[in-house]
């Protein structure tokens, strides 16, 4: 192996300061610019402003709709999309409603995109799939297992293509460093470091004022009920404009959220799993840190690969590193490097740089042209729903102290009721899934 130091030497050759370069994916087809896809967006956060414009610079595609329990965010969704129109000399009506049902009910909507906090993903999933809607859901799928199953069931009940918003399967360098791993480039795969970051922790933010154009309510649906902050909902303003400055925190507590483990372990953990090739399985054990000396959360798979939340650098670059028996290649948002050279990527086209990550067009692209042939997207439901397991089984052998032993196979528990009971968060009176 080549020295340490050559780690980072490559990390401005694919990417530019914009951010990461996307690739269309083998399996698309060309969408017919004479079709168009309407769709509408359920949560109108910063994620999906991103999303919304992302969509909207696809050709054949027409972001007509928008749905939110907060005033405000509908008032700027609306006037960013009517803009953007106006620019575009497009003639587009886009309407607005603060009860995603009313969006549902519109018979000229072809998809949806679900940007929802976790805790809604799973009812308003289910409830698109009645409507016959397709599918961009944001990731982590859903707030609990029991939640994950009754998605899948949903989407292949109703023959519903869903994507799930896992875009580093679409992104070049990801996608080249699996490719190592899975072919054998790198000799015999023998562990993992992909790194999320920590577990959720309790809700200890001060209550606040409600603004008067959130339903606070409607916010929280079927989740337990805690108090306002600002931090679960970042304030925004029109007049000045001014947009998040800051990520929603609910993400990052355990009555709201999964923590890091589920927020970046939808993308870390996935991409490492994808790796071992457990794409249709998971992880048989799962380790806490502090049990026995344990140092990182701890995945064994059963080939015998381990995969453990546990930064590669001084700076915990939150990625994932490729351990084999003869060599190892590391990846993250924005670079690349390896043992050797042989296992670097090829270089993107010029056409492909300086694409925006969160908003760039190959992993949305996917999406679009799966609704037309109506294959499987780059990541479908079922590998949302095992990578989604995995971050929530880490976040339950934390919660409990001790390891937990996974059959992949049954999705169940083994021989362990106490793990059991998280298999579902209660619901609020009103609301059943």
């Amino acid at each position: 192996m080549k020295n340490a130091s050559r780690r980072r030497f490559i990390k401005q050759t694919f990417i530019g300061a914009t951010g990461i370069a996307i690739l269309p994916l083998a399996q698309s087809c060309k969408v017919a610019a004479s079709d168009t896809i309407r769709i509408g967006i359920i949560g109108l956060g910063q994620q999906a402003m991103n999303l919304m414009r992302g969509f909207a610079r696809i050709e054949g595609v027409l972001v007509v709709a928008g749905a939110d329990v907060y005033g405000i965010k509908r008032e700027r969704f609306q006037k960013n999309l009517d803009e953007y129109y106006l620019m575009e000399e497009k003639k587009v009506e886009v309407k607005t409603y603060a009860d995603y049902r009313e969006l549902l009910d519109r018979q000229d909507i072809d998809a949806v995109v679900i940007a929802t906090p976790d805790h809604w993903h799973a009812i308003q999933t289910i409830d698109a799939c009645k409507a016959g809607k397709d599918i961009y859901l944001e990731k982590p799928i859903t707030f609990s297992l029991k939640e994950s199953f009754a998605v899948v069931e949903a989407v292949r009940a109703n023959n519903i293509v869903l994507a799930v918003g896992s875009q580093q399967r679409s992104d070049h360098n990801f996608r080249h460093a699996v490719k190592m791993a899975q072919e054998k480039a790198i000799g015999d795969l023998q562990r993992v470091n992909a790194y999320v970051g920590p577990p959720p922790s309790p809700y200890n933010l001060p209550e606040e004022p409600i603004p008067a154009d959130l339903d606070w309510e409607k916010w929280l649906g079927p989740m337990p009920f805690v108090h306002y902050n600002s931090r679960l909902n970042p304030p925004i303003s029109l007049d000045p404009v001014l947009n998040e400055t800051f990520w929603a925190e609910w993400r990052y507590f355990k009555e709201t959220g999964g923590g890091f483990t589920c927020d970046w372990g939808a993308h870390n953990f996935d991409i490492g799993q994808w790796g071992i090739n457990n794409d249709s399985a998971g992880p048989i054990n799962i380790i806490p840190v502090g049990f026995e000396g344990t140092e990182f959360l701890t995945y064994e798979y059963e080939n015998g690969v381990i995969m453990t939340n546990e930064p590669w650098d001084a700076e915990s670059t939150r990625g994932v590193k490729f351990w084999g028996s003869d060599a190892w290649v590391e990846v993250w948002r924005g670079g690349y490097a390896a043992s050797d050279d042989s296992l670097l990527p090829p270089a993107l086209d010029d056409a492909n740089a300086g694409l925006k990550y969160e908003s760039g067009t190959g992993h949305l692209g996917n999406f679009i042209e799966c609704i037309k042939s109506r294959q499987e997207p780059v990541a479908n439901i079922e590998i949302g729903q095992r990578t989604v397991a995995t971050c929530i089984l880490g976040n339950i052998a934390s919660e409990l102290g001790r390891p937990v032993a996974w059959n992949p196979g049954a999705q169940d528990f083994v021989d362990d009721a106490e793990a059991a009971k998280f298999f579902h968060r209660e619901y609020r009176e009103g609301y059943t899934l």
